[in-house]
């Protein structure tokens, strides 16, 4: 595959720490981007080169905030439960510190349950959200420039680690505010799994804002190279995800009024805030549709879970060192 020699300007593995350009070769080419493999370890990243104007400080506007508003609070939190039955395994209780906290729901959840929460957001409007509506203690700012005063039992980052740059120095900052015995909890999209083999370079995933592809052996040599034992990966499907960014753009297309010829492309059209509101119609229904909604989606997702498919990974890992 021809590709200019421009994008390996700078190029750097946060896994293995790899900076020699003979030692990438292009995955995927895009229209807009590549994604580039380290042949040293096989991270599959997006290079420096393509995104110099990402930009998470307005990573959702005013519109979304206005459609998060109206949608239905129990049932997103019903969802984070979820997935406190399994950080209770390893963590009944503690101080607990979501990192990338968006709309403040998984904190929400944490706080019913009696752990004792803590969050940042870097992108405003969700920030704003989880403070003024939610009331919780988040702040606004980058964890990079966040001080290392406290250390914690729990740290959690969902959809987070693909996002950043340098997720070694990430990753490492992270281990020095985890109490020792303390366990990183999250989730990622995963290269390996089933529908990114099958998908290839059409992965919904796949996209400018998510920098790291990571799959199992990658993700457990970056933990572990800061100190942490990773004790659990198992494959994770999200219901809202799937609702919102594989229904709805199928819809479009069948409905005509959509004039893109695959769901990614439809995926492009789609704002946040319509993506939202599209979701709030499946939570707007009478509170006995709901429950039994969430009792059907636990059922699936344990089960998806269980036989190992979905496109994300959860994992947990515990610091030993």
């Amino acid at each position: 595959m021809q590709v200019s020699e421009d994008i390996f300007e700078d190029i750097r593995c946060c896994v293995c720490g790899n900076t020699d350009k003979k030692a990438f070769t292009v995955k995927y080419q895009k229209s807009n981007f590549a994604v580039v493999t380290c042949n040293s370890c096989n991270l599959h990243f997006i290079p420096p080169y393509y995104r110099k104007k990402i930009d998470y400080g307005n990573y959702k506007d005013e519109k979304v905030t206005e459609a998060v508003r109206k949608g239905n609070n129990w049932v997103k939190v019903q969802r984070h439960k979820l997935r406190f039955d399994f950080i209770k395994k390893y963590k009944p209780s503690g101080d607990l510190f979501d990192l990338g906290a968006g709309w403040g729901h998984f904190m929400l959840a944490g706080k019913e349950l009696g752990y004792n929460v803590y969050g940042i957001e870097i992108s405003e409007q969700p920030y704003l959200y989880s403070k003024n509506d939610l009331k919780l203690p988040v702040d606004h700012i980058d964890f990079f420039a966040m001080k290392e005063d406290k250390q914690y039992d729990i740290v959690t980052l969902w959809d987070v680690l693909e996002h950043i740059d340098e997720a070694d120095k990430f990753v490492e900052k992270i281990a020095r505010i985890t109490k020792k015995d303390g366990i990183l909890v999250l989730q990622v999209p995963q290269i390996d799994s089933y529908f990114a083999k099958k998908h290839k370079d059409n992965w919904k995933m796949m996209g400018l804002d998510h920098v790291n592809y990571f799959g199992k052996d990658t993700i457990t040599i970056l933990l572990e190279k800061y100190g942490f034992k990773v004790e659990k990966i198992k494959s994770s499907f999200e219901l809202k995800l799937f609702i919102m960014y594989t229904i709805l753009p199928l819809l479009k297309r069948i409905k005509g009024t959509s004039k893109a010829k695959t769901t990614q492309e439809a995926n492009y059209e789609i704002k946040a805030s319509e993506r939202q509101n599209y979701f709030n119609k499946f939570t707007s229904r009478p509170m006995w549709q709901l429950k039994l909604f969430v009792f059907i989606h636990n059922i699936i997702y344990n089960l998806l879970s269980f036989f190992n498919i979905g496109e994300e990974m959860m994992v947990v890992a515990r610091k030993v060192k």
